[in-house]
């Protein structure tokens, strides 16, 4: 699908229809954006710009030289945009290219912030100049919704911090959980780097005009500020998981100390029972009352145990 949003006087109106290019000029369009587009639609898209859109195979690249690059037409810049999918985050690369005043946009499936932006577009069109206000306004949305994927890893954090004060469920599966958000962490804050080393790219470029300079500027010392929470969060996380492991680890030797305890104190009572099962005279045979004596002196071998165990901190 492609929404082609133009000028019309002081409105902005938008196209879903790639023929309409042949009535367009450049100068009056704003923003394409291309959702799966069809052979047909792309090549309409290249051919008013100009320039050769970049194959998903290519924007989906990690290297550096692929998420960002330019010619002596365009500049070609490549991010994902996070969601949260369950207990993980999807994953969904969006590819960007700016020729001149023109920005076009490439993606595979519908995200909130373009949604939200393209009603924004048509209500307050004097807001957007140039394609490169409708840029700085999605790049500028997205940190906001990185923000609030922060703020809600934090408030898991903080929740998992509460079950661990309080002894509540810490298990195995608590501490896969605590993985989990970790690396979920580490997700946001590569795709955050990511964005901060695209907005630095833009305003090393020579291509980028200089009133835009200062917005850019704020929007990295936003993802700078997210950064450094999220290097927090993560911090604080791994904490957790070493208070987790110790905690069951203790769990666990208390266990084997019950255990342990137990077979001590059953022991000498155990070597009487086994020294008086002897099929030999012994002491006190024949005696009517003899097992109530030796079921005594068991149990005041087993208390004496527990009493020296008991003064000795060992318990």
């Amino acid at each position: 699908m492609i929404s082609i949003f133009y000028k019309q006087g002081a409105d902005i109106n938008v196209s879903q229809h790639e023929t309409d290019f042949a009535k367009l000029s450049k100068e009056n369009v704003l923003w394409i954006d291309l959702l799966s587009p069809t052979g047909d639609e792309k090549r309409a898209t290249e051919s008013f710009l100009g320039t050769e859109i970049q194959s998903r195979a290519t924007a989906e690249e990690i290297e550096s030289s692929s998420r960002f690059s330019e010619n002596d037409r365009a500049i070609f810049a490549n991010t994902n945009f996070l969601s949260p999918a369950d207990d993980q985050m999807a994953i969904d690369p969006v590819s960007f290219i700016l020729v001149g005043d023109v920005l076009t946009t490439l993606r595979e499936i519908p995200l909130r912030s373009f949604t939200s932006l393209q009603r924004r577009i048509q209500a307050r069109p004097a807001q957007f100049g140039s394609g490169w206000t409708v840029f700085l306004s999605i790049m500028d949305q997205r940190v906001d919704l990185d923000a609030d994927i922060i703020e809600l890893m934090a408030k898991d954090t903080s929740q998992f911090s509460k079950r661990i004060n309080q002894k509540e469920d810490i298990n195995e599966d608590f501490l896969l959980d605590i993985n989990q958000l970790q690396e979920n962490a580490m997700f946001v804050r590569e795709n955050i780097v990511d964005k901060q080393r695209l907005i630095t790219n833009l305003l090393k470029s020579g291509r980028t005009p200089d009133i835009y300079d200062a917005k850019l500027n704020v929007l990295l010392q936003d993802i700078g500020s997210l950064i450094n929470h999220t290097n927090f969060t993560f911090e604080r996380l791994e904490y957790m998981q070493e208070t987790v492991v110790g905690i069951i680890n203790l769990d666990q030797n208390n266990i084997m100390k019950i255990f342990t305890f137990i077979s001590l104190l059953l022991m000498p009572a155990t070597l009487v029972a086994s020294f008086y099962g002897m099929n030999v005279k012994l002491p006190f045979d024949g005696w009517q009352w003899a097992w109530v004596l030796l079921l005594g002196l068991m149990a005041l071998i087993v208390f004496g145990a527990w009493f020296i165990f008991h003064r000795k901190k060992m318990l």
